[in-house]
């Protein structure tokens, strides 16, 4: 079985929503990051010389490969990512190889066979 490593760069706001999009679309679970910070077109605003930060998250879900588009294009949607500027990115890596998801591979399997 083939994996790919999906990063989403999220405000923490959407975190939770984003999240849950991608389990009901798939993936089997997730690593979160919290509190990273990070510049877009926009540099942040300041105020006396701080920085105001919107805090975001970074996801990390390691998702079967025939699943990664269609859960990359749901965490889009829900994430906001294309329709409002700032709320975040993700995108998707070839794994070439993964341990310790021996338990997410049977899972996958018996969901196929489920189906079929």
């Amino acid at each position: 079985m083939r994996f790919k490593l999906i990063i989403a760069f999220v405000d923490e706001t959407k975190t939770d929503q984003v999240l849950d999009a991608a389990r009901k679309s798939g993936a089997k679970g997730a690593t979160v990051i919290n509190h990273a910070r990070g510049e877009g077109i926009e540099q942040a605003k300041t105020f006396f010389g701080l920085t105001l930060d919107v805090s975001r998250d970074v996801l990390l879900f390691l998702v079967e490969e025939h699943l990664s588009r269609y859960i990359l294009e749901k965490i889009a949607k829900v994430g906001e990512f294309d329709t409002t500027s700032g709320t975040g990115i993700a995108f998707k890596i070839d794994v070439e190889d993964a341990i310790g998801v021996m338990h997410q591979v049977k899972e996958l399997t018996q969901e196929l066979e489920d189906e079929i």
